[in-house]
């Protein structure tokens, strides 16, 4: 099992980050740019709610299925279905902390295996420790971006 945590600050209040990343388009919004997210099927969040997409990298379309449980104000669980996604397993706890009444920490905590032999090959480069660091690096900024949008 690899583990991969990141953290960090939003200057905005608890309801403003987890309006955020439950609204039904912020997958889209904290996809890394050259990345196309094609949405097929994203149900409100909800405990058991679906979120159905392929993100293309380039031609490579990597298709995914995530079920959202633990799902409240203060952040939410999707776990990729293991049949419909390309890891082995991927559970991926989303946790929202006020900090003070204009400041929020996020805390990502995902868990994940990868797939064997050749199969693995995607996620092994995708799910890489500085591939990660890049991409929460990028939905920091994405997150910052959109709540300061919706405060104005």
């Amino acid at each position: 099992m690899h583990v991969f945590e990141y953290e960090f600050t939003v200057d905005a209040p608890l309801t403003a980050v987890s309006a955020f990343h439950h609204d039904t388009s912020a997958l889209k919004k904290l996809a890394l740019p050259l990345t196309f997210v094609q949405l097929h099927k994203v149900e409100p969040m909800g405990e058991g709610s679906v979120s159905e997409f392929t993100m293309w990298l380039g031609p490579l379309p990597v298709r995914w299925r995530a079920i959202h449980s633990n799902v409240s104000e203060r952040g939410f669980t999707d776990t990729q279905d293991p049949e419909k996604g390309p890891a082995a397993s991927w559970q991926h706890t989303h946790t929202f902390t006020p900090l003070s009444d204009h400041q929020t920490r996020v805390q990502e905590h995902i868990e994940f295996e990868h797939r064997a032999g050749v199969a693995g090959l995607l996620t092994r480069f995708l799910f890489s420790k500085p591939n990660l660091h890049v991409l929460f690096g990028y939905r920091q900024w994405a997150t910052q971006k959109a709540v300061k949008s919706a405060e104005r």
